[in-house]
């Protein structure tokens, strides 16, 4: 399947509430930039898996990492390859909570099988998405597929995609996130 370019994905960035967890001054793609940059060397670490799960999937680098830096700063907020209070398993978040995603983790928290098992859910959510709303853009069907990643395709109702995700800004802020990293060194 052909997803849409990142690039052309429109996103206002990071809340005041996302971009306060960095003790910033200011918000939206500015902010999602300084964060995306703030997680480049340990998102790097991953590249070459990043990169293997993108050419599997045909979902782009970029977006991949965003999603690491925004789940866990790749990997910086995890113990033991846990977050969510124990419901986030991995770099990106695998929900196993059985009132949520109830997920059976695939791997160890940092492996390609993981980015691989996070990665296919990301498209699972975007096929939803572009079938719930069928005359959406392709861009906005991938920005409703990264909110409901958050939040589940339920919760994504409306082009304001946002609304009920964490920080009501996840998929603006992964965008722009995505958007600095296809900048910085994460091919299509």
């Amino acid at each position: 399947m052909s997803y849409a370019d990142i690039d052309a994905v429109e996103t206002t960035g990071a809340s005041e509430k996302t971009s306060k967890q960095d003790k910033l001054s200011f918000s939206g793609v500015p902010a999602s930039h300084n964060m995306a940059k703030t997680d480049e060397g340990r998102v790097k670490k991953y590249k070459s898996k990043i990169e293997s799960v993108a050419e599997k999937t045909g979902i782009d680098a970029a977006l991949i990492a965003a999603i690491m830096s925004r789940e866990t700063r790749a990997g910086n907020v995890l113990k033991d390859g846990w977050g969510d209070h124990g419901n986030g398993w991995g770099l990106m978040q695998v929900d196993v909570n059985p009132n949520g995603g109830g997920h059976t983790p695939r791997g160890a928290w940092d492996s390609e099988e993981h980015i691989t098992q996070a990665t296919e859910i990301l498209v699972y959510f975007i096929d939803r998405i572009s079938k719930k709303f069928p005359t959406w853009t392709k861009e906005m069907q991938l920005k409703g597929g990264v909110a409901a990643y958050n939040a589940g395709d339920g919760r994504v109702r409306s082009e304001d995609v946002d609304v009920l995700t964490t920080g009501k800004d996840y998929s603006n802020d992964v965008i722009a996130r995505a958007q600095w990293y296809r900048k910085n060194g994460f091919p299509k």
